[in-house]
């Protein structure tokens, strides 16, 4: 059975093995050799891996070189603990004073026969606006700024279609005095049938 290879964060954790055991600087070339000789990383991953450290603040460097001490390593993660217990007090005061918000808006609003009255009144208008919204948008047809919508895109089209047809009333002359071609040629590429008339 062939070896397992390295999962990804057991490279991280390998080639992080390699700054802190020897305490150095190193170039990429270099650990590129180093990782599959030292610790069994294929070196076309070492780029990839190298680069997940540095985003993640594990590893420094330069375009050039790179470094990793196992003291900046603690304060890395010391600085997240920091930083996540600061976050954890600052979510626990926000739930509080919601909590107290919540606490303060129940005791404004006492149950009662004409609360309990309101509020069913609401619900049932809400349904009613919604009913209403659906059978206004089945009457869309008839809705005067929809009717006076497609008045004018029929006029508009309607213009189209006459400057259209007195374009090629006034072409088709023209091209049967310049070209050679019948009048049945030229209606015939035009795809225009002997029906054609014009729209006046």
């Amino acid at each position: 059975m062939a070896p397992r290879g390295l999962s990804a964060d057991e490279k991280r954790v390998k080639l992080l093995e390699i700054f802190h055991e020897t305490k150095d600087f190193y170039q990429l070339k270099e650990l590129e050799k180093l990782g599959p000789k030292l610790k069994g990383i294929v070196s076309q991953s070492v780029k990839e891996v190298l680069q997940s450290l540095v985003d993640d603040g594990l590893v420094q460097g330069d375009k050039i070189v790179f470094w990793s001490f196992p003291s900046h390593q603690g304060a890395v993660i010391q600085g997240r603990v920091d930083n996540a217990k600061e976050m954890k007090i600052s979510q626990h005061t926000q739930l509080l004073e919601i909590q107290q918000s919540i606490e303060r808006e129940k005791s404004t609003r006492i149950e009662s026969e004409s609360r309990t009255a309101a509020i069913a009144k609401l619900q049932y208008m809400k349904k009613e606006l919604a009913k209403l919204d659906e059978e206004l948008t089945a009457y869309g047809a008839c809705d005067p700024v929809k009717l006076e919508e497609t008045r004018r895109a029929i006029t508009l089209g309607k213009e189209a279609a006459m400057r259209w047809t007195e374009n090629y009333s006034a072409l088709l002359p023209h091209f049967l005095h310049h070209s050679m071609a019948s009048i049945e040629d030229i209606r015939k590429y035009l795809e225009i049938d002997e029906e054609y008339e014009d729209i006046y």
